[in-house]
């Protein structure tokens, strides 16, 4: 990295796009014409992308290593599009698929291999994750010529053990039971069971308590802004990082799952970033979406976003974390979050694709 960086931001009226430029941490703005730009020193932007499911693995295929590989090839090349335009990037990732996968693993061998609790398959599966995209990103800088190298930062995500969530279970996570099977672990181990009627089966629900802390935001800040001779790519808080709480002086992981928006915007909020780019199978947010009364929201502002909210045109599992976590972050250290597919990502920084929420 060169000694400045620095983050898209708004001017008040969210018209015109300028820059706040981080001189070794002293902030300096200037106009974001390149060409106006004169130094010894490269302008250099920052933000941090959390990319979906459908980034590591194809609709329809198979979840093998192979598939997840092919498929990260490509979202790597379009990441480091992104890299090329002058972008520094901390990449935060989600896991349904893999941990998925990983907890019917462990619930299949039981018999046979001790149990994990859920924090250390969360790890399991950002060791995982992590090692693939470190691979596919770093092929993809050394291609280019890029002298970057990808990283992944096991990262722990503090929650309140108070949080409301740890009374209300609602995120469904593992393999499908039958009555009597969801019964018996009810009994066994204390377990929150839901009935899915498209699979006819229970699955196991776990909290998803809200992150309020990412433990090791301080390396990774350092990491980012780290002067002229920085080469790491950060790829943190995978799967929405894995959740501990404090007790007594000490991190301890629980059982639970964070959504991995809401973690990517804590991660922005930690290190003070001022751009959120959340990645997902849609080009843009949609009102009164699946209805013959859809329509796409190119922008929209703080009070837009809460009031669309509160009018319930965003699904509880899929954009409406998205939207709670641009709300969040406009109302904290952001000024702008972006919300679009993969495919869009270059044209939402160019042409002003995607839907922009600003304050």
């Amino acid at each position: 990295m060169a000694i400045v960086s620095g983050s898209i931001v708004r001017s008040g009226q969210g018209t015109s796009i300028c820059n706040t430029i981080r001189y070794k941490y002293k902030h300096v703005p200037f106009e974001h014409n390149a060409a106006k730009w004169h130094g010894d020193v490269n302008q250099l932007k920052t933000a941090v992308v959390a990319i979906g499911g459908n980034a590591l693995i194809a609709p329809g295929k198979a979840l093998t290593f192979e598939n997840q590989m092919d498929m990260l090839v490509r979202t790597s090349e379009q990441l480091v599009d992104l890299i090329q335009m002058g972008y520094d990037i901390v990449l935060a990732h989600g896991n349904g698929p893999q941990i998925g996968n990983i907890l019917m693993q462990n619930e299949l061998t039981r018999e046979d291999v001790p149990e994990m609790p859920l924090d250390a398959l969360v790890a399991e599966s950002q060791g995982l994750i992590g090692y693939m995209l470190q691979q596919s990103l770093s092929n993809e800088l050394a291609k280019r010529g890029v002298n970057k190298i990808a990283i992944s930062i096991l990262t722990q995500v503090v929650v309140h053990e108070d949080d409301p969530a740890f009374k209300t279970p609602t995120k469904p996570v593992g393999m499908y039971y039958s009555k009597e099977q969801a019964e018996k672990f009810t009994k066994e181990k204390g377990w929150v069971f839901g009935y899915e009627k498209d699979h006819d089966g229970y699955r196991r629900l776990v909290p998803s308590p809200h992150p309020v802390k990412i433990v090791e935001s301080r390396a990774m800040r350092r990491l980012i802004f780290g002067g002229e001779h920085q080469v790491e790519l950060i790829i943190a808080c995978g799967g929405g990082g894995i959740p501990v709480i404090r007790r007594g002086g000490k991190y301890l992981g629980v059982e639970a799952v964070v959504d991995k928006d809401l973690a990517a915007c804590r991660l922005a909020m930690d290190i003070e970033e001022k751009l959120l780019i959340m990645l997902t199978d849609v080009d843009y947010v949609y009102l009164d979406y699946d209805t013959p009364k859809q329509r796409k929201v190119a922008k929209m502002n703080l009070a837009e976003a809460k009031k669309y909210l509160a009018e319930g045109h965003f699904g509880k599992g899929s954009m409406a974390p998205k939207i709670e976590a641009a709300i969040k972050f406009l109302e904290h250290t952001g000024e702008e979050a972006v919300i679009t597919s993969l495919a869009k990502l270059e044209d939402s920084i160019t042409k002003g694709d995607g839907t922009h929420i600003t304050k």
